[in-house]
């Protein structure tokens, strides 16, 4: 096992530290992983676009490669793998309450949902065809889940909007468009909603987040960096990957950044172009790197 201790005083990339109102605020500490798993020969990683945990601590990984979507156990065992004949490009997959796996493909312009064992139980959009209607998208980005099972999806590329819809994937509501105003987008790449219900994208062009009622009405703005990939732990701390500055941080409830991690490389605790992230149970983070082609392990400490 190859790790590094990612501290601030190590890697010199501290940001100002603000003083922390909530627990979410207070600064952690990692050691870097890449080695945490090992994959039979026949698979090879292409780009790591997407990461998430589910309640048993199985890690999936999502990459632009053969057997696109990767399920491991907590330990790193490889337990199987699927996707060559659904998906067209992999992007940002994430895990519902139920621990079905949720994946965007920006190949075939669609949101798909698989049961654990990788059996499709639901598709939004139509696949292999682009479009700005409420039934279609255009290279969605990412997915979040809200308390009632509503859904919610970031069209980033081509439509720059969030869509809501029912569990089952009825229509429910859409808000923004092109621009770098306020409620508008350039790329909502990735979506998280916070313990109490708020919406919070990744408006990775526009190097912001803006954050929203459930209804799209628009309550925030942090700006000051490139959100390519958001994450909350069971605590509340919010991750972000930083997929420009090529830097992992931390943030507080108002989207001040109260611990930055990393740097351009290839050693345990350097990046390239970090993607996207999720936290396992220990509050472990997995970082899933485009041009690194690799993942990350980052074990709380």
């Amino acid at each position: 096992m190859k790790s590094i201790l990612l501290a601030g005083a190590v890697l010199g990339l501290v940001a100002t530290i603000q003083p922390p109102s909530t627990a979410a605020a207070e600064p952690l500490d990692f050691l870097a992983d890449h080695e945490f798993f090992r994959l039979p020969d026949s698979i090879k990683l292409g780009a790591c676009s997407g990461v998430a945990v589910d309640s048993k601590g199985n890690v999936y990984l999502f990459h632009r490669g053969k057997q696109p979507i990767i399920r491991l156990d907590a330990d790193g065992k490889f337990l199987s793998s699927w996707g060559d004949d659904v998906i067209g490009s992999a992007h940002g997959l994430r895990i519902d309450a139920e621990d079905n796996v949720w994946v965007t493909d920006i190949g075939d312009h669609q949101v798909l949902k698989f049961s654990p064992d990788g059996k499709l139980l639901l598709a939004l959009g139509k696949a292999g065809s682009a479009g700005d209607a409420v039934d279609e998208f255009n290279k969605p980005t990412d997915v979040a889940f809200g308390a009632d099972g509503e859904i919610y999806v970031t069209d980033g590329y081509g439509n720059n909007r969030v869509l809501k819809f029912t569990p089952n994937g009825g229509f429910l509501a859409q808000w923004g468009e092109a621009g770098d105003g306020p409620g508008q987008f350039n790329l909502p790449h990735t979506v998280v909603i916070d313990q109490s219900g708020r919406i919070i994208v990744g408006d990775r062009e526009n190097d912001r987040v803006q954050v929203f009622e459930s209804s799209g009405k628009l309550v925030a703005v942090w700006p000051g960096f490139a959100p390519f990939g958001l994450a909350f732990d069971g605590q509340g701390h919010l991750f972000v990957a930083d997929g420009r500055a090529n830097r992992v941080l931390q943030l507080d409830d108002e989207g001040q950044v109260v611990r930055s991690w990393g740097k351009e490389g290839t050693a345990p605790g350097e990046f390239q172009l970090p993607h996207m992230l999720a936290a396992d149970a220990s509050g472990n983070l997995y970082v899933g790197e485009i041009k690194g082609e690799r993942f990350q392990k980052l074990i709380r400490q």
